[in-house]
């Protein structure tokens, strides 16, 4: 016990750097604007959020060794925000959510939706949710921002000057993991925070050092099933397929060394607001967005969200409710810039959407499911009619490959079924189809290294072989 204990002190030493720091504020722009609009409703407690959620970053960390973060069940923060839920509908909603998702981890349910779901379906939400998250950051940080571009009320510390500073910034040191860019971006702007609430005169209650505990918040059966009905129905599709199947996907992308499955992730999503949500703590879950961002800014290991757990509990037991104060004037347009980047890079990994020996055929049939789950899931905001399109679509290509004679392979390359061992196409009409894998010789091989490296931080180094090896061709 011992060596295990001074083997993570040691690892966490090492790895605790500017980076990971960095990394670990990647999916603020997704919390903060949420948590600060239901607390000031009264809706959830902001004690109970920070130290449950502080709570799910340690174990979450501890668990599965990766900077998964924990995020807000958007979905019923959205519905919650429009039609005033209750505190106990909200809650219900929550445990209805975490109920129905522990129950298809524990019985390995969630395994066979996993295993049985074409890539593209799962690269398709991970576009469509990427692009949402972007948008998001217009309809719900940017273009809530009062005076943007000066005039009266033109206020200095949150305006689209900001944020455009702040967009050059990030693309500017886009490769540069060493400079934290998130970190100097939520730095300036809790300093900017902090002058405001202590030197303006509409600020009614600043932040006040105490000791501050969740308490008790049982949901009373009406308020469960209101819960269930209104918010809980709409978030479940939302967190099996992005908290779960498409988190899990971008987990192999992003670290192929790490085992973790979709039933311990469904596992510890159930088992995250089955405590906290009877303490008044917000919904949260894991997802694939919030992973990609922290990822984009800097953290590679546990140690970000450990670090960001730490901070969030010390900051619920010391402030609770009443850094409230603070939170509600961080500047929109930075948190706008963080959630922008977030999504882009959570889209970008639907670019691995086939593989490199896949004929054009398979590579053209998967760009259109990813195309069809994406835009439907974009255009009714709901991923469960995202992923269902996507699975319809797939199901109805295989029926007219079928119709045409044509091998549909789930991975691989359509061929004949009659002609495949003689390589050549024989017959007349559209329903004999001979589709050969293309051949890849050096140059493609090396695109394909450099699509694969991007995230990892090679790129640089392989487009110079690239550079290198076309020039001597």
């Amino acid at each position: 016990m011992s060596n295990f204990i001074r083997k993570k002190l040691t690892h966490f030493k090492e790895n605790f750097t500017l980076a990971e720091i960095s990394g670990s504020l990647g999916d603020l722009g997704t919390l903060v604007p949420l948590m600060v609009s239901l607390s000031l409703n009264g809706q959830v407690s902001l004690t109970s959020t920070l130290i449950f959620g502080g709570l799910w970053n340690i174990i979450t960390g501890l668990k599965f060794g990766i900077p998964m973060c924990v995020q807000p069940m958007k979905t019923i923060g959205a519905i919650a925000l429009a039609s005033k839920m209750s505190m106990g509908e909200i809650m219900g909603a929550g445990m209805f959510v975490s109920g129905v998702v522990l129950l298809l981890g524990l019985t390995r349910t969630i395994h066979l939706v996993n295993k049985y779901t074409p890539s593209a379906v799962v690269r398709g939400i991970q576009m469509g949710t990427g692009i949402t998250l972007m948008t998001k950051a217009g309809t719900d940080l940017l273009f809530k921002i009062d005076t943007p571009w000066g005039g009266p009320g033109w206020k200095w510390y949150d305006n689209y000057e900001w944020a455009i500073v702040w967009f050059c910034v990030v693309f500017f040191l886009y490769h540069q993991r060493r400079i934290p860019t998130a970190m100097i971006i939520f730095a300036i702007g809790l300093i900017f925070a902090i002058i405001v609430v202590y030197t303006s005169s509409n600020v009614t209650q600043p932040p006040a050092p105490g000791f501050y505990y969740p308490k008790p918040i049982v949901p009373t059966p009406t308020e469960f099933v209101n819960g269930m009905l209104n918010a809980g129905l709409g978030q479940l599709p939302l967190t099996t397929l992005n908290s779960v199947i498409a988190l899990v996907a971008l987990i192999r992308e992003l670290f192929p060394e790490n085992k973790t499955t979709t039933v311990s992730v469904a596992t510890c999503v159930g088992l995250m607001n089955l405590t906290g949500c009877f303490f008044g703590s917000m919904p949260f879950c894991h997802g694939s967005g919030g992973l990609a961002g922290q990822y984009r800014f800097g953290a590679r290991t546990e140690v970000s969200i450990i670090f960001l757990g730490l901070c969030k509990m010390i900051i619920g037991f010391v402030l609770g409710g009443s850094f409230l104060g603070l939170l509600q004037y961080f500047p929109k347009s930075f948190l706008g810039v963080m959630l922008f980047v977030s999504g882009l890079e959570l889209a970008m990994a639907a670019r691995n959407f086939c593989k490199p020996t896949d004929s054009q055929a398979t590579r053209n049939r998967n760009f259109l499911v990813v195309l069809v789950s994406g835009g439907m899931l974009m255009t009714f905001k709901n991923d469960g009619v995202g992923f269902v399109s996507g699975i319809v679509a797939y199901v109805c290509l295989w029926l007219d490959a079928r119709r045409r004679g044509v091998e549909f392979e789930r991975d691989g390359s359509t061929v004949d079924n009659k002609n495949k061992e003689c390589g050549d196409v024989k017959g007349s009409g559209p329903s004999v189809i001979v589709e050969e894998p293309p051949k890849f010789h050096s140059q493609p091989n090396i695109d394909h290294e450099l699509n694969e490296a991007f995230s990892s931080e090679k790129a640089e180094d392989l487009s110079h072989e690239s550079q290198f090896r076309h020039h001597k061709q």
